[in-house]
């Protein structure tokens, strides 16, 4: 059954509706809290895009780019549901975004070298246990007004492929379907370069509703990124402690390894495991936005 008082805003205006709905709960969340540390927010408010759920991107991804295991938005419905086939079902959107990190936690990770600061360590650990609970209550959301929803990462028939030769893979790239919503591109060290730059988390939630797609403003799947746009930066090379990025791109095995090899020390120091350093999405030009003279930037300045 629709919530009462919902369903009329929502009908008349749907993403500005979920819009609303995803930076109502980043704001006032008291999960989107460090609570370990000085009870500030983990992220600044968030951006929204949408994805067509059956943009030819996905079978790419399915086919082409990532692997036959990906799951394109319709399987995942398909799977995850009671109904044995959506082929009927025309409405197939992907709700996406993207959690800034904010300022003094970027900030303090920028000033380290060897592994993370502690706002850094625990804003991955516990950001990612809000950034569930926001994939969960905009699934509630949406089927309270009665429209079949799910979070891909939370699904049963998610998994991840550690023995994966360039590095672990899984059956949905959050990234990946951002890259569909038009909220951004990949850069050198394959953080995902956003307008508010790639310290960040993101998530998404498919959906069998028809959504207003976000246009995609940029031509290639680097355009946000200085390096590959001029080969003028490459900082993040300098950045990352591991030797993991070069101008070739990132060894995901490099990084995992090098992260294994110090997440005791970490754990023992923060009592948290942030899975990643982030050192190379700190301390970059691309840290917090588009950098200038990024092609990105300039589609960006285009289409404004």
């Amino acid at each position: 059954m629709r919530r009462k008082g919902e369903s009329g805003e929502f009908d008349k205006n749907p993403v500005g509706f979920i819009k609303a709905f995803v930076k109502n709960v980043v704001e006032k969340s008291p999960e989107n809290r460090l609570f370990t540390v000085d009870n500030s927010p983990i992220f600044d408010a968030p951006l929204v895009g949408i994805a067509d759920g059956d943009d030819p991107l996905f079978d790419e991804y399915k086919n082409k780019i990532i692997g036959p295991f990906h799951m394109t938005p319709r399987e995942i419905l398909e799977k995850s549901s009671s109904l044995s086939n959506l082929a009927d079902t025309k409405e197939i959107s992907v709700i996406c975004w993207v959690l800034p990190i904010t300022k003094r936690t970027r900030a303090s990770n920028a000033q380290r070298d060897t592994w993370p600061s502690l706002r850094w360590a625990h804003t991955r650990a516990y950001g990612e246990q809000f950034n569930d609970s926001l994939r969960h209550e905009l699934v509630s959301l949406l089927t309270s007004l009665g429209y079949l929803a799910v979070a891909p990462v939370l699904s049963p028939q998610w998994e991840r492929f550690h023995n994966f030769p360039g590095g672990p893979v899984s059956k949905w790239s959050e990234r990946h379907a951002l890259y569909a919503a038009g909220l951004g591109t990949f850069g050198l060290c394959d953080g995902f370069i956003t307008p508010k730059g790639k310290a960040m988390r993101c998530g998404s939630v498919v959906v069998n509703l028809r959504l207003p797609v976000t246009p995609r403003p940029y031509g290639a799947h680097t355009d946000n990124c200085l390096f590959y746009s001029d080969k003028t930066c490459g900082i993040c090379i300098d950045r990352c402690p591991a030797g993991a990025i070069t101008m070739r791109g990132h060894n995901r095995n490099l990084c995992l390894s090098y992260m294994s090899s110090h997440i005791g020390h970490i754990k023992a120091r923060y009592a948290a495991d942030p899975s990643g350093c982030g050192l190379c999405q700190t301390g970059v030009p691309c840290e917090s936005r588009i950098p200038p003279g990024a092609l990105g930037s300039r589609h960006q300045n285009a289409s404004e």
